[in-house]
């Protein structure tokens, strides 16, 4: 049996073989390997050498302009004017650590709490998801007295020693804990959205009562609402509700990871969760939040925060400085003004109908799911065995790379082409990813039956 590829081996460049690239492209690489060492990935077959961003833009170096299908952290676009006016502002004026009062960061905090379900009114600050998963782990142990932890078998959730076990989707030979439990993603396209909810909420079921006979006490089920490393399965709202029960029942938390589904990206609301119609006890945020500046946040019920700031302290010297905050709420602003929420539920569904068609002209495309700017597109052998195919995908993305068109891939078995632009993506832009898409596959298809 093929083993499942992990998340650092999707689409990655080998740093040895730097035969016929550009000489300067080639002496890059060598500084990259040197300095870096080997635990450091480049994408796609030819390395890019990006020197300039501006909204969803990419520029290389030789002046070719990328269309930028991939990046979620900008999340409003690349250099966003009204994120680096506000940033330089803020940089100029002061930046320091948050045992000071400093009124724009609980500006940014009211703003953004008022997004939030009332039931989520405080927020503690980091620099990274990471961090805040780590830190949301942490919260679910004291609280609840557990230490098991639920999470879907290809998630990538952060890279922390204690996140990367909740993550299977990390390259990490370390011996799994006993205390993690890992259930499938609902897989949609081969069950059906109904038969896939189903199953999923009975695994999870299942594993919390594979805890209790093995002495295990749950701590916390954590997904991102979209399943974004597994394949990109949206699924039908409201299924969560189910999972949410269960979990609580158990006595566990609920941890939505956000960094993915969350600040309007599912264009149906702001955050991933609301889709199901569930209140998660905590919500973590990452880097889109700042539009790439270093910042994170956990967002959490205030009477689980109390009881666990009775049994431990906690403090991150710069999580929310006011650099951060300025950021962050440049971000917010813009999400608001620019119209970015509607922006994506509009374009992505454009998007998602406009691939839809290309499974009628290529049977390479078995599947097209996602919502809002959140899109996969499942390439198989055929459509009639539905047999996964990373060659095809690897080729594709690498295709459209050359088309000037960048994207992800992502999945189980390597073999979901992953789109999520920044949020300004429009509808100019998904025509012109369709027809690079449509183009590359059709290439790859000429070159197997020659």
């Amino acid at each position: 049996m093929t083993a499942t590829p992990k998340i650092l081996e999707l689409n990655a460049f080998d740093m040895d073989d730097t035969a016929g690239l550009d000489p300067a492209v080639a002496e890059l690489v060598a500084r990259r390997k040197r300095t870096f060492g080997p635990t450091s990935m480049l994408f796609y077959e030819r390395p890019l050498n990006l020197v300039r961003g501006e909204g969803v833009w990419l520029i290389d170096a030789d002046g070719s302009r990328y269309l930028d299908a991939y990046n979620n952290v900008p999340s409003v676009g690349h250099c966003n004017a009204r994120v680096v006016e506000a940033v330089s502002r803020q940089m100029a004026t002061l930046n320091t650590h948050s045992r000071y009062l400093y009124d724009i960061v609980y500006t940014y905090s009211e703003k953004l709490l008022a997004t939030y379900p009332k039931e989520l009114s405080n927020i503690v600050y980091v620099c990274t998801g990471s961090e805040g998963i780590d830190l949301a782990m942490r919260i679910a142990r004291t609280v609840t007295g557990g230490t098991g932890f639920i999470a879907t078998d290809n998630a990538y959730h952060g890279n922390t020693s204690a996140v990367t076990e909740i993550s299977p989707s990390s390259a990490s030979t370390d011996a799994p804990n006993p205390n993690v439990f890992f259930v499938p993603a609902p897989d949609t396209y081969r069950l059906g959205a109904e038969a896939a909810a189903a199953k999923f909420n009975a695994d999870v079921r299942a594993a919390i009562a594979t805890m209790h006979e093995r002495g295990i006490k749950l701590a916390a089920f954590i997904a991102d609402s979209i399943f974004s490393s597994d394949g990109v399965f949206s699924v039908v709202p409201g299924f969560l509700k189910e999972t949410l029960a269960a979990v609580h029942g158990a006595g566990g938390l609920y941890i939505a990871d956000e960094v993915q589904p969350g600040f309007g990206r599912t264009g149906e609301a702001m955050w991933g969760f609301m889709r199901h119609g569930i209140v998660p006890d905590m919500a973590v945020m990452g880097k889109p939040m700042g539009n790439g500046f270093p910042i994170g946040g956990v967002v959490v019920k205030p009477d689980i925060l109390q009881l666990f700031g009775s049994q431990n302290g906690y403090f991150n010297t710069f999580g929310g400085n006011p650099v951060a905050a300025a950021a962050g709420l440049a971000v917010l602003e813009a999400i608001e003004a620019d119209g970015l929420q509607e922006n994506a539920r509009a374009t992505g569904a454009y998007l998602a109908e406009r691939l839809s068609y290309l499974s009628q002209r290529h049977d390479a495309v078995g599947d097209v799911r996602g919502v809002g700017l959140y899109v996969g597109v499942e390439i198989v052998t055929d459509q009639q065995s539905r047999t996964p195919d990373k060659a095809a995908t690897t080729a594709a993305v690498n295709g459209m790379r050359e088309r000037n068109v960048l994207v992800g891939t992502a999945g189980k078995h390597g073999n979901v082409i992953k789109i999520r632009p920044p949020l300004c993506f429009n509808r100019e832009n998904a025509d012109a990813l369709v027809t690079a898409l449509s183009d590359s596959l059709a290439a790859y298809a000429d070159r197997k039956r020659r």
